[in-house]
């Protein structure tokens, strides 16, 4: 399992043969969270606020990684 930290919350996957799977997504105070799978190798957790966006990528393909993208307004 991999804990994600972004500004708006935390994020824990599980990376596996069939891909990954979310275990748990933890908004900060002001955030609230939401998932999309579209496929089983690519998971997105999005925190949002009235002023800022946290978006956490995981996915298998290529390798078993998370990306973080942060855009304020």
């Amino acid at each position: 399992m991999h804990t994600i930290s972004a500004q708006g919350g935390k994020a824990t996957v599980r990376f596996g043969s069939g891909g990954v799977c979310l275990i748990s997504a933890v908004p900060n105070q002001g955030f609230t969270a939401s998932t999309e799978q579209g496929s089983p190798q690519t998971l997105t957790v999005t925190f949002a606020a009235e002023r800022h966006r946290s978006e956490i990528t995981a996915s298998t393909e290529p390798s078993d990684r998370a990306t973080v993208r942060e855009t304020s307004f």
